[in-house]
């Protein structure tokens, strides 16, 4: 990962919460906590991937980035690959397992869970598309594939690969229409990090 590429992916993340190109960093890596977990976690990946900074800056980031996964009760791993405008609603109680693969702007919520299955014909981790809105309570499991702009319903539980544009809800999560995730996924019109 370049510097540029980092400095686009803590840009975009932020923009998903503000909706503003020059809102302040310093202030929400303070006060928001969902941005804080975020920011410490693409730094982590960036600075370790740098020669120059792994034994650096990593060290102090990984930290840093351990005593925030204890205070919030979030476990997402430096090592997932996350597409940009990553946002999390609330924290508390967010598993992912570091073999997933999450596309851009993605909502994730509290208490959610992409889990790894260890055998039977869905062995492995979550694929999730872009513009995915997942539910307080859900749960992924297994090596499944979620479309573009789909919702996953508060406690739903999927197991099963998910379509383009569905809305899934119950357990196990059943597809109710194509209505998607528009209006649950905003602020995704972002630009390039100013410079």
């Amino acid at each position: 990962m370049t510097f540029f590429e980092y400095k686009y992916l803590i840009h975009s993340d932020l923009y998903r919460i503000t909706g503003k190109d020059n809102a302040s960093y310093l202030w929400h890596l303070i006060r928001g906590e969902g941005y804080q977990y975020c920011f410490w976690m693409r730094t982590c990946s960036y600075t370790k991937s740098n020669p120059y900074l792994k034994y650096t800056i990593y060290p102090f980031a990984k930290f840093w980035l351990n005593r925030l996964k204890y205070k919030m009760g979030i476990s997402i791993p430096p090592e997932t690959q996350i597409g940009s405008g990553f946002y999390i609603g609330h924290f508390g109680g967010i598993v992912v397992n570091d073999r997933s693969v999450i596309g851009k702007n993605c909502n994730i919520s509290q208490g959610v869970t992409l889990g790894q299955a260890n055998r039977g014909k869905n062995k492995g981790c979550p694929i999730l598309g872009d513009n995915i809105y997942i539910g307080p309570g859900a749960k992924i499991v297994g090596a499944v594939t979620i479309g573009d702009n789909v919702a996953i319903g508060a406690n739903c539980v999927v197991t099963k690969d998910i379509p383009d544009n569905s809305v899934v809800v119950g357990i196990p999560g059943k597809v109710i229409s194509q209505d998607g995730s528009k209006d649950y996924v905003n602020r995704t019109d972002y630009h390039q990090a100013p410079s």
